[in-house]
């Protein structure tokens, strides 16, 4: 029989999933300053990048990690202009920096395309002021492309939800610009943390407003 968590344990995950993203407190977990990624690196030929913002950046590894084909995802910092930031300084505002998800990728072995299908289906595009329970511009909704060629596939994909919904589909489309890896606790942490993920993600009211959206 699985052990019932004590109340208090209860209330203090509760709190923590109203919070919003990444209020776990650095003294829980193992802070790795972070650094900026190297995406400038020299990489094998079969491997890409793709970089999204949806929210959370925890909520955002998962839905990826699943692709057959895809090596690795990373959270981090991009978009804005402060070198280095903790998440402290761009959760505070005006760094100009998202929450988002670099995704390595095998392109042997899936598509940019795959990859943009399975970005919008975590995202509500309609929404100006950020994600779900997660508010302000760290949180707002974006894909950066790499080259004409992303930015022509993540236009086409936008044009076509806009056809479907006639609505206004809000996520952005933005260059990449240098991506900055988050603190060693907030990498994997659907993983690490799964008990304190559920809670997060179920409180911030992320899956209902997606199957709003989407359906199931």
């Amino acid at each position: 029989m699985t052990q019932l968590k004590p109340f208090s344990a209860l209330v203090t995950l509760s709190l923590l999933a109203l919070a919003g993203c990444g209020t776990q407190s650095p003294a829980q977990a193992d802070v790795v300053a972070p650094k900026v990624s190297a995406t400038a690196a020299p990489v094998p030929s079969n491997l890409a990048t793709a970089i999204f913002a949806g929210g959370c950046f925890w909520c955002m590894e998962k839905p990826f990690d699943e692709i057959p084909g895809v090596v690795a995802t990373t959270s981090g910092y991009t978009g804005g202009t402060l070198a280095n930031p903790t998440y402290e300084q761009v959760g505070r505002g005006g760094t100009g920096h998202f929450e988002a998800v670099k995704v390595t990728y095998d392109a042997t072995k899936v598509s940019y395309q795959k990859l943009i299908d399975t970005y919008w289906l975590q995202v509500d595009p309609f929404d100006a002021f950020g994600q779900f329970c997660d508010k302000g511009e760290t949180y707002l909704p974006a894909i950066f492309y790499g080259n004409d060629a992303e930015k022509k596939a993540a236009e086409a994909a936008r044009e076509v939800l806009y056809t479907r919904f006639k609505k206004p589909i809000v996520v952005q489309i933005l260059p990449t610009k240098a991506f900055y890896d988050a603190e060693g606790y907030h990498q994997d942490y659907y993983q690490k943390n799964p008990l304190r993920y559920a809670y997060y993600r179920n409180g911030c009211g992320r899956d209902a407003r997606l199957r709003a959206v989407w359906g199931q």
